[in-house]
């Protein structure tokens, strides 16, 4: 336990920041911090402090459906003001001042400790640190300042300004509008209360102090001037909007002291439970403890870092209060995983594929089964969700994979744990999913008896996981058999073949197991490329797609059924590594392909079409590891060096995390979310997988 908790003491991700002070700036503009609460909410902005995105917020809280996640404190200005008269963090205009050298000059360091965002500021003598968390499955922030050295005491104001919305709405959304004014503040035992004549609830906040520093409130409210958040423009969405402030908060701290700041949408009973000094370090024995029950090959620092990481993406889900009831009545608890942040929610899809990496490497396999028992509720026609839309309790349905993974997620839970009582929970609903698939189902899902492969498409829809989409135009249309959906369905039926002879007998799996021989010999004859030496991306689809070299392939190989036969291994392998691979994952396309883009940016329509046509996914760094150990199963040292690149990303974009996507060709600046759950997941995996003493299974 001591060994445990002197490593969290010294996990820290330090951003690196360039001596320049215009670049220092530039730095911590780009590169974002992320806070979560297990409830979906979270608190996130530049290491700046300037708010550039319109899901930035200090608390972005998840309500109730149908809310869903609200921006509820959109930002926090802060001055410093010395006894002298000198001003610094003179955040004037709410958004931490102009992006210039003066930003750059007085954050003298930023990083995480234990995951946790720090930040040191230092001018002309005056040193303060502050620290943001948030107690888990709370809406509520606590933002501390400490003056480390330099006067007696200083005065710190702060700001707090509101445009209650949607997280995913326009920032100039007219919904609780800033210049139509309907905000107002009481206060109440200490508590000021922020509300509007709406639905959402008020925003509590409180200023805690320590020793005898005075503060008060001073009433100044005013609508901000419009502002521009340039990631949203950068992105072709709206851009200007404005906030409301109630006034500022004013707090004498003397040197060596704490002021807190503690913004919450809890009942204030709640929000009182914990002191300021209890909820950081509750928050911090939790996550030593998260560390303390993961794998032996992930509490090294690096393997530390990703199980913080990884313990963004599970949350309960407090808006299906419904689904929650159903599931305490048996005896569980809901659990599900956020797909990414800031503006994903629950994926079918990156659930299953997450699910090992998140929460088998990480000693959580309760919550593993919680998981796949929320998502068995869910199936309906033999699918579980591609996705649950915020604020809604009913799930979306148009995915061809999902359900697969679905198969592989209980596969590794059961070697994980042998819980054959799960196992025999779910195998009904099992072959009822195979049996659909057989028979047909939505969105043109079935099989085609000719030869037994797994076909999909329907008009209008994406249902693989290149499932970019923009006004109706499917970019990457892969109708017909794909060879990652024929991948998984023989895995899928493998799967299931061994757990009808495990639970019911050799004779029940007899129909499935023939099934699953055929799939084979079709899947090779129908997909090999002799000529080129790898496999078709899709069959019995359009001509001008069929033949695309894509990482899909990988599957093939990867999953613990490989469909393709043993004797292509090295050739596919040695296809992928010369034309998709790059130091932080696939390409979705090979270089020199029609439609190839080498860089995701632009607008909307201009990102989607990029978003699988070379953009490099991290997350499919894990199958390749797989692949690479199949083939050469001595180079374990070789396979962890594939990791160094995403690994390396843990400093980057979004700090202690790892993003969503990546540009095509060097420098492979990282795109798309900040923190995307596969992408951690697969690194966490493999970084357990090659470990030196890790098993060979």
């Amino acid at each position: 336990m001591t060994t445990t908790r002197r490593l969290v003491d010294r996990i820290s991700r330090q951003l690196a920041l360039p001596s320049n002070p215009a670049d220092r700036s530039r730095r911590l503009i780009e590169t974002e911090w992320l806070v979560t609460n297990g409830l979906g909410g979270y608190a996130s902005s530049s290491m700046a402090n300037v708010i550039t995105r319109r899901y930035h917020g200090v608390l972005v809280a998840a309500l109730p459906n149908p809310l869903g996640r609200v921006v509820m404190l959109n930002h926090l200005g802060e001055r410093v003001i010395t006894h002298d008269g000198s001003v610094w963090l003179n955040d004037e205009d709410l958004l931490g001042g102009p992006v210039d050298e003066r930003t750059g000059r007085q954050i003298k360091s930023a990083r995480l400790e234990a995951g946790l965002p720090v930040w040191d500021y230092e001018l002309d003598g005056v040193r303060l640190e502050k620290r943001v968390m948030m107690p888990h499955r709370q809406n509520t922030v606590y933002v501390t300042y400490r003056l480390v050295d330099g006067p007696d005491s200083v005065r710190i104001e702060l700001i707090p300004a509101v445009h209650f919305r949607g997280y995913e709405d326009r920032v100039d959304s007219p919904h609780n509008s800033p210049s139509k004014t309907r905000y107002a503040m009481s206060l109440a035992g200490g508590v000021h209360v922020l509300s509007v004549e709406d639905d959402v609830p008020p925003l509590r906040l409180m200023i805690v102090g320590e020793g005898e520093g005075a503060q008060r409130f001073v009433a100044d409210e005013r609508v901000t001037s419009e502002f521009v958040y340039p990631v949203e423009e950068s992105r072709g969405y709206e851009f200007r909007g404005s906030l409301w402030t109630p006034g500022h908060f004013e707090i004498e701290v003397s040197r060596g002291n704490c002021a807190t700041l503690v913004a919450s949408v809890e009942d204030e009973n709640v929000m009182r439970s914990l002191t300021t000094d209890e909820a950081p370090r509750f928050e911090h024995e939790r996550r030593r403890r998260l560390i303390m029950a993961s794998r032996p090959e992930a509490r090294d620092e690096t393997g530390a870092q990703l199980v913080l990481a990884a313990d963004q993406f599970i949350i309960t889900p407090t808006g299906r209060i419904a689904d929650s009831t159903r599931a305490a009545a048996l005896g569980n608890e809901i659990r599900t995983i956020i797909a990414g942040y800031h503006w994903f929610t629950d994926w079918g899809r990156d659930t299953m594929i997450s699910l090992e990496g998140l929460t088998l490497a990480t000693g959580r396999q309760r919550e593993a089964a919680y998981i796949l028992r929320t998502f068995a509720h869910y199936v309906r026609d033999g699918l579980i969700p591609n996705m649950f839309p915020d604020g809604s309790n009913e799930g979306l349905y148009h995915t061809a994979d999902a359900t697969l993974w679905y198969f592989h997620a209980i596969s590794r839970y059961l070697q994980s744990t042998d819980d054959r009582a799960t196992l025999v929970h779910l195998l009904p609903e099992l072959v009822s999913i195979v049996d659909h698939h057989v028979k047909g189902t939505k969105f043109g899902i079935c099989v085609d008896e000719r030869d037994g492969l797994l076909h999909q498409g329907a008009e209008g829809y994406q249902l693989t996981w290149m499932d970019a989409k923009v006004d109706g135009w499917v970019v990457t249309p892969r109708r017909g058999k794909a060879v990652e959906i024929n991948a998984l369905w023989y895995n899928a039926l493998r799967l299931l073949q061994g757990w009808l002879e495990d639970v019911r007998g050799p004779d029940s799996a007899a129909p499935v197991r023939e099934r699953a021989d055929r799939v084979f010999q079709s899947f090779n004859e129908r997909f090999w490329m002799p000529d080129r030496g790898y496999l078709r991306d899709v069959v019995d689809g359009k001509p001008d797609v069929a033949e695309l070299c894509r990482p899909n392939q990988i599957f093939a190989i990867s999953l613990d059924n490989p469909v393709l036969d043993r004797s292509r291994w090295e050739s596919v392998v040695d296809v992928v590594s010369k034309r998709l691979l790059t130091p932080v994952g696939l390409r979705s396309l090979a270089p020199g392909e029609p439609e190839y883009k080498s860089r995701y940016f632009g607008d909307l329509r201009s990102r989607d079409a990029a978003y699988h046509q070379g953009t490099v996914w991290a997350w499919l760094i894990g199958p390749w590891i797989d692949a690479w150990i199949k083939v050469h199963p001595d180079d374990r040292a070789g396979a962890r060096r594939f990791l160094e690149g995403v690994i390396g990303d843990l400093g980057e974009f979004g700090l202690g995390t790892i993003a969503e996507i990546f540009d095509a060709e060097p420098p492979f600046t990282p795109r798309g979310c900040i923190a995307q759950a596969w992408s951690v997941a697969e690194a966490l995996r493999c970084w357990v997988k090659t470990a030196p003493e890790a098993s060979t299974s």
